[in-house]
């Protein structure tokens, strides 16, 4: 397979990257460390494409501290578009496909409907703001694009509101969780085994896909599963958005359609509550 070049190789998914390539066997990805690949160092970013010289870059470098980033704004554009910008201005020069992950909070979520990529996304937090601008660099930069809009991702590594809830649910007796934001929780192993079968498909087709896995949930159910399935004796109680008030705003509907992935790259999708049933027993597997 042509070489790939992971950006932001040490988070979540960079680390769920990391183990889909061994178990699948795959040959000549490149997980640069941070320091020498920092997406907002053009010079050092540009010795590493001459270095390595790929075919493919995938981007899992972000700003995602949601509620931050309403008071740290320049950031959290400058992760979110400038550097997706300077990855996209680089892949041009050195005719490389982009993989840029993106996020379910580029739309409003006001509406009860699945979510389609050509749908309009009007972000109603920094975060999102930042994150469509950051996919606007890219289709601006660069033809040869896939951009990989997600949602509320976790997998045994890293934190995320899997690990968060198993953590708290040891700890107290009772949890109070949101019921009024729906979506779709998604296994990072499992984008990373669809960003693998995007690259190695013959058929290449660009643009903006969405990926999460299967199912529609809210936080409270999601936070019932993880204690279920994981045995853990915590009450949980649902609450409104209302009642637990944060510095951004979150959409309260955005599951997304992914037929066009389905169709365009034959992607499997498995189910949500499958998927985190293989999270937790990786999570006992390590504990």
């Amino acid at each position: 397979m042509a070489k790939v070049l992971v950006i932001g190789a040490g988070g979540q998914l960079g680390q769920c990257i990391k183990k889909i390539v061994a178990q699948r066997g795959i040959a000549d990805v490149v997980f640069p460390e941070e320091g020498a690949a920092n997406i907002l160092n053009v010079e050092d970013l540009s010795m590493l494409f001459n270095q390595e010289r790929p075919a493919y870059v995938i981007n899992c470098a972000a700003y995602t501290a949601v509620d931050k980033a309403e008071d740290e704004a320049d950031i959290a554009k400058a992760v979110n578009e400038t550097g997706a910008r300077n990855l996209a201005k680089l892949c041009k020069q050195h005719q490389a496909t982009l993989v840029h992950v993106s996020t379910d909070f580029v739309f409003e979520g006001s509406e009860v409907k699945l979510l389609k990529e050509d749908d309009i996304a009007e972000p109603i937090n920094v975060y999102g703001v930042t994150k469509l601008d950051g996919e606007l660099a890219v289709v601006e930069e660069l033809d040869q694009h896939v951009i990989l809009r997600t949602s509320w991702l976790y997998s045994e590594f890293a934190n995320n509101f899997v690990k968060t809830m198993l953590k708290l649910g040891a700890d107290r007796d009772e949890l109070n969780i949101i019921a009024d934001q729906v979506g779709t929780p998604t296994y990072a192993i499992d984008l990373a085994n669809a960003i693998f079968d995007i690259i190695q498909n013959p058929e290449k087709k660009y643009g903006i896909y969405h990926f999460s896995n299967e199912g529609v949930t809210s936080w409270y159910d999601f936070a019932k599963a993880i204690f279920d399935y994981s045995g853990t004796d915590v009450k949980v109680n649902p609450i409104p958005t209302s009642a637990y008030p944060t510095k951004a705003k979150r959409p309260h509907f955005s599951v997304m359609d992914k037929t066009k992935i389905k169709v365009d790259y034959n992607i499997q999708v498995p189910y949500w509550l499958d998927s985190l049933k293989v999270c937790i027993d990786a999570l006992k597997s390590i504990n």
